[in-house]
């Protein structure tokens, strides 16, 4: 028998848990060090491993959508230092007079991938993206995101956890977002609701499928599970540094949809993509640690919380309405905030409403932490830590309250509110930069102007095909 043409490297689920995992701990105990050992150690393994033919690049733009080029193993060896890309190509980057920009590989996000969802032969490395000047992009958040961390680490020893709980949805048909006709709408794949899922449907495939290749790329997962409305999943896994969370919600959700797709479905992470039942979160969870301890926690503290807690708490409810358009940054995440629905559309803490804003989980001093809970699952993660944080550390307080409130005011009802609400936030200027912030607010219009500007009981069309993960390249120059 003829030998194959082809021998690219494949590495067994089991095998691959084992070196994202290592991986993963490498890149935990380098934080607030050089990447230079790291980078050593992995242009050392790909320069050894004769099978790998790609090493896939991944960065994310200013609204949160996830990029990829695949740059040839030895090419990416020799050029590392200058890997340029066309930035006009990006939304929220830099105008076709000034397209060039570079990508800064960060060595220690190096992941080992499932072969069966990405192909063989390919590892993936995260990069950050610097302007022709060798500066980093004000508009990659993952970029800003990781220098607060390291300054945070540096000055105060804090290192800021984070985990997030993912919900999406999963529909009939391939490309079904860019096919979507309102007079049919999305046609859902089980009807089943909360834990409601026979062992074998096509439901529960779908997150077994989903939850065996996290659990390969290193996720260390904890439960995974139908949620409230029909055809709903949720994936749930272990915490770990916000810059590593925040590369495993980009890492979930692309898995996620390529696993529907080889099932001849669609995984949407539009945050309402159906009227009538639940829409889908981003809960992202948040904690700070210092010298091994969780400082957020304090037995007998306000709901177990510590001042920092409280505090930092009060600052995200003083800031709720100027934030809201990072946290729900699309024309159909204001339908989700629809208190009918469990959604937390409430400017208020709790430690049992779930209609809260913000969640404090009863926990242990090993998981005390605060939920924010009015997050969608398209929003950029990458600015979404960077923004909690820098309102959390830095913000006013409003010194009427600590925790739990009975406040009942509410988040915007539209995305037209919440574009003037940040608009006007002096502070998000500040901590975004005015010129980033307005591209952003620039990019969310022309998405809500291409709506209706009233939301209906009907999802449109358009709030479906302009959405921002969802547009192509002819798609968004026809805007």
């Amino acid at each position: 028998m003829d030998e194959p043409l082809k021998d690219f490297l494949t590495i067994s689920y089991n095998e691959l848990e084992v070196l994202n995992k290592e991986a993963k701990k490498r890149r935990i105990d380098n934080f607030g060090k050089p990447n230079n050992k790291l980078e050593s150690y992995y242009t050392e393994y790909l320069k050894k491993e004769t099978r790998i033919k790609a090493v896939t690049v991944g960065f994310t733009d200013l609204e949160g959508k996830f990029q990829m080029l695949d740059y040839n193993k030895d090419y990416l060896l020799e050029s590392s230092d200058n890997l340029t890309f066309d930035g006009s190509s990006v939304k929220g980057f830099t105008q076709v007079s000034e397209s060039d920009l570079k990508l800064k590989l960060d060595w220690s996000s190096f992941y080992w991938l499932p072969s069966d969802i990405f192909g063989p032969g390919k590892v993936l490395l995260f990069a950050e993206i610097y302007t022709s000047d060798d500066m980093p992009h004000p508009s990659d958040f993952r970029s800003r995101l990781r220098t607060y961390l390291h300054e945070l680490y540096k000055k105060e020893k804090y290192l800021v956890m984070g985990a997030n709980e993912i919900e999406g949805i999963l529909v009939e048909g391939l490309d079904a977002e860019m096919n979507f006709k309102e007079e049919t709408g999305f046609k859902l794949v089980s009807s089943g609701g909360y834990y409601h899922s026979l062992p074998l449907d096509r439901l529960r495939k779908f997150i077994d499928a989903t939850a065996e290749a996290h659990r390969a790329l290193g996720f260390e997962n904890e439960k995974d599970h139908p949620e409230v409305a029909p055809s709903q999943f949720e994936l749930n896994y272990k915490h770990s540094i916000a810059d590593i969370a925040s590369d495993q919600v980009q890492l979930y959700k692309l898995v996620a949809r390529q696993v529907a797709e080889i099932q001849g479905l669609t995984a949407t992470f539009l945050p309402k993509p159906i009227v009538g039942i639940n829409g889908s979160g981003m809960h992202t969870n948040l904690s700070i640690e210092k010298d091994g301890k969780n400082i957020f926690y304090e037995k007998n503290g306000n709901v177990d919380l510590s001042d920092l807690g409280n505090d930092f708490i009060d600052r995200i409810l003083f800031k709720a309405s100027a934030m809201c358009l990072i946290l729900n940054p699309s024309v159909n995440a204001y339908r989700r905030l629809d208190p009918n629905f469990e959604a937390p559309n409430q400017i208020k803490a709790s430690a049992v409403n779930r209609t809260a804003m913000v969640r404090i989980p009863l926990a242990s001093e090993k998981s005390a932490r605060i939920e924010v809970r009015s997050v969608a699952p398209d929003a950029n993660p990458y600015m979404v830590y960077y923004t909690l944080l820098r309102v959390g550390l830095e913000g006013k307080k409003q010194k009427l309250h600590k925790g739990i409130t009975p406040r009942t005011k509410v988040l915007p009802d539209d995305i037209y509110d919440a574009i003037k609400f940040l608009k006007r936030s002096s502070f998000m200027s500040e901590i975004l930069g005015e010129e980033t912030k307005n591209k952003y607010i620039a990019l969310k219009q022309a998405s809500a102007d291409r709506c209706p500007k009233a939301l209906g009981n009907k999802v449109k069309r358009s709030e479906v095909i302009f959405h921002h993960e969802i547009t192509n390249q002819l798609l968004w120059n026809e805007f």
